[in-house]
C-alpha cells in the first residue's frame, strides 16, 4: 500500500489544489493532505477553518484523510503517516526550481521518501491561495477559482472584516 502526502497552506484550498488531492486519491493507495500551520504566518483562515474546508471538500473520497502539522518537518511528517511519497504540485519553472530544492532536502533527510511533481491543469496554472484572496478582497469574483463551499466561506471572511 503506498501512502501519500500532500502537504500546504491551504490558505484558501482552490480548485487547483482540488484537482491535485483528486489526481492523487487515483495513483496512491491512500493520501494524507496535511496543512501547515505557521502561528507565525498571518492566514485569512484559521487551522479548524482549513481542516473543515477541505474535509468537506474531499468528502467523497474515501482514501484521503485531512490533518494539521506545524513545527515539524515534512519528511517526519510523512514517516508518522508511514507515507513514502511526498506530493507536490508544480504550476510554472519558478515552481519547479524551488520544489526541486525541497525535493533535494528532504531527500538528503530521508533517502526512503521520494517527491511527485503533478504539473497543475492549464486552467489552474495561474491560481494561487494568495492571488485568490488578494483579487477577492478587491472585489473581483473567484467563484470559478475555488469550490463554493470555499466561495462561500471567502465571502463571509471578506465581509466581516469589510464591516
Amino acid at each position: 500500500m503506498t501512502t501519500a502526502i500532500f502537504p500546504g497552506t491551504f490558505d484558501p484550498a482552490t480548485n487547483g489544489h482540488l484537482d491535485l488531492i483528486r489526481r492523487s486519491a487515483r495513483i496512491f493507495d491512500k493520501v494524507v493532505v496535511a496543512i501547515f500551520d505557521n502561528p507565525s504566518k498571518r492566514q485569512m483562515f484559521s487551522l479548524e477553518e482549513r481542516l473543515s474546508l477541505l474535509q468537506q471538500i474531499t468528502e467523497g473520497l474515501g482514501n484521503v484523510d485531512i490533518v494539521s502539522f506545524q513545527r515539524q518537518l515534512t519528511v517526519a511528517l510523512a514517516r508518522t503517516y508511514q507515507a513514502s511519497v511526498i506530493v507536490k504540485g508544480v504550476r510554472s519553472v519558478a515552481d519547479f526550481e524551488y520544489e526541486t530544492q525541497m525535493a533535494s532536502m528532504n531527500r538528503y533527510m530521508d533517502d526512503d521518501i521520494e517527491t511527485v511533481y503533478l504539473t497543475s491543469r492549464v486552467e489552474y496554472s495561474f491560481v494561487a491561495s494568495s492571488l485568490v484572496k488578494e483579487v477577492a478582497s478587491l472585489g473581483a469574483d473567484v467563484s470559478e477559482l475555488v469550490p463554493p463551499v470555499v466561495f462561500e466561506a471567502l465571502h463571509k471572511k471578506l465581509q466581516s472584516t469589510n464591516a
